[in-house]
């Protein structure tokens, strides 16, 4: 099936599908189902900044404990390493599921660290690398809690803690990106050039809702939907061809014409988890056979397909992109009317 291979950070996948991070990667019986299904690559649910923190806590608390206590009485204590090298029982469970999914499949198994400083979570990204991890994912999740950060200061955090990861491994690093920067075209170049093996685009915030009954905030979590894929596919197209990162589509794929849609906008790979949390992991297989069947009707290969409809290199993006929108309201207005006025 050498018409579906992919390059994604460097790795050959054998095919652009892959099964981004969420509920079923969490046991390696479930990698092994996403690999038996067919996917390229499977990316592992997020381990938490917090929970490092919380963990190097711990260890700083237990050793302040020990070296206060009399000589004679220590040996009540755990033995404990020195700061820095503590992994508590959670991230070392991490660890060991990371180590045994990559040892149990023959496709690539990269690791995930949802964070949002440069904290400890760098650290723990050499242990990541060491249990085997083909690649790493950074979940960057920055809901700033001060009003006064600026665009500059945000940015600035996403290029230190690229920076910070790539320094402490030598696997390939991704970028797991938000849409909402004032000019997320600059900032995707920024880390492209820092040195951003791929970017996957994009994030998804849960937003809470409002329980007007019991007047509280209730997390919101939903799983996304086709019109979810527009904004990525919009800005993979934009990127095509202009940055060395590869690129990676996520949100919005629910059947294999929506992972066609990635691939003719530009993606290198496309990334799903609320279809597969839907259907079950074998419905990596349906997406597949769907992509296998349209590639075949079309005569082309993943690789014939991917940027078709890209913008081309020797073509203002922003002049593309203003076209396509004037294009989309003169549609809007031939079918529901003028929209003058209208919010």
């Amino acid at each position: 099936m050498t018409f579906l291979s992919t390059r994604y950070l460097g790795l050959e996948l054998r095919t652009p599908l892959v099964a981004s991070a969420g509920p079923l990667s969490q046991t390696v019986d479930g990698v092994k189902a996403l690999a038996d299904a067919g996917v390229g690559a499977v990316v592992m649910y997020s381990l938490f900044e917090e929970q490092i923190r919380a963990d190097e806590a711990r260890s700083v608390n237990i050793e302040l404990d020990i070296d206060d206590a009399f000589a004679e009485a220590t040996s009540y204590f755990p033995v404990v390493p020195r700061t820095g090298t503590h992994v508590d029982p959670e991230s070392a469970a991490y660890l060991k599921l990371l180590s045994d999914a990559a040892g149990a499949v023959d496709i690539p198994v990269i690791a995930s660290l949802n964070g949002s400083t440069t904290g400890g979570w760098i650290r723990f990204a050499r242990r990541m690398q060491d249990a085997g991890a083909a690649a790493l994912e950074l979940n960057i999740y920055f809901v700033p809690g001060d009003l006064g950060a600026g665009g500059e200061e945000v940015e600035n955090r996403h290029l230190e803690i690229l920076v910070g990861v790539k320094d402490a491994v030598s696997i390939p690093v991704a970028v797991k990106l938000s849409p909402y920067f004032s000019s997320f075209g600059d900032l995707a170049l920024q880390l492209d050039a820092a040195g951003a093996d791929g970017l996957v685009m994009f994030n998804r915030f849960f937003q809470p809702e409002v329980d007007i009954d019991t007047f509280s905030m209730v997390p919101g979590v939903e799983l996304s939907n086709q019109f979810d894929g527009r904004l990525p596919r919009t800005w993979i197209a934009a990127l095509h061809g202009r940055v060395q990162a590869s690129l990676a589509g996520t949100g919005g794929v629910q059947t294999a014409d929506d992972v066609v849609r990635y691939l003719l906008a530009g993606a290198d790979v496309v990334m799903t988890t609320s279809a597969l949390v839907r259907h079950g992991a074998a419905y990596a297989a349906t997406l597949q056979h769907g992509l296998e069947h349209w590639l075949n009707r079309h005569q082309l290969t993943v690789a014939e397909a991917r940027g078709k409809l890209a913008i081309p290199a020797d073509v203002s993006a922003d002049t593309y992109e203003r076209q396509g929108y004037v294009a989309a309201l003169q549609k809007a207005k031939r079918t529901y009317g003028s929209l003058t006025g209208i919010a």
